[in-house]
């Protein structure tokens, strides 16, 4: 393992540039997500008539229990999944902009890119296009390609490594949850994990033994930044 600004980065290898969406392709420090998971809230209270202090107990129980609320919701509920992600991601994303720094920085890395998220393919090309960089990936694996299996489920990582038609042994996968690195890492996978130290990251996305992290950095653009010189 090794921080970025204490050992140069290997990728002369990597092919393929994996991409996670929420709090790794925008900082978490923008607060985005946050509208995601306030959301999430809203739905629970207003389906189940719930308190707002239980509401919020109640998404972060499913979420822990079946690493995602979604699947928590249609595992335990019956959730329409589809009305759920429509719901929590229709959010303000006014705050973000054509960013050249970002646009720039992936456009000059060397191979594909592709994303691989939980959330949605519609939400991730919200997210992109506000950025003004969804030119540069050609495939999207979300929640619905991995019939609702999330992240870190290894049988997830396969499909998606088959689909996306990706050598794991070629490719490097950025994330800001370091246990959805260890499926990639045991595949072959070169990972970078973004480390936000100041942000109310949850504490489930960290582990004790990071020995599958290959590089830590704390912001996308930072990393592109060094990588690119």
């Amino acid at each position: 393992m090794a921080h970025i600004d204490n050992k140069p980065i290997t990728i002369d290898h990597i092919q393929t540039w994996i991409f996670d969406l929420d709090n790794t392709i925008y900082p978490a420090a923008s607060r985005l997500f946050d509208q995601v998971r306030h959301r999430m809230t809203d739905y629970i209270q207003h389906h189940f008539s719930l308190e707002r202090d239980a509401a919020r107990a109640m998404q972060r129980d499913l979420f822990l229990r079946h690493r995602t609320t979604m699947k928590g919701l249609m595992v335990e509920h019956g959730t329409d999944p589809h009305h759920f992600m429509d719901y929590v991601h229709d959010i303000d994303l006014s705050t973000l902009g054509y960013d050249i720094e970002l646009d720039e920085g992936i456009g000059a890395l060397s191979g594909r890119k592709v994303i691989f998220t939980n959330g949605s393919a519609a939400h991730a090309a919200n997210i992109l296009e506000a950025y003004g960089i969804r030119h540069h990936f050609d495939f999207t694996y979300d929640i619905f390609s991995a019939d609702f299996l999330p992240k870190p489920e290894p049988k997830t990582y396969a499909d998606f490594m088959q689909k996306a038609d990706i050598d794991p042994n070629s490719a490097i996968m950025v994330e800001d949850m370091a246990i959805n690195l260890k499926p990639a890492h045991d595949m072959g996978v070169t990972t970078l994990w973004l480390d936000h130290p100041d942000e109310d990251v949850p504490s489930e996305g960290r582990m004790d033994d990071v020995s599958h992290i290959n590089y830590i950095a704390d912001d996308l653009k930072h990393f592109l930044s060094y990588t690119n010189t």
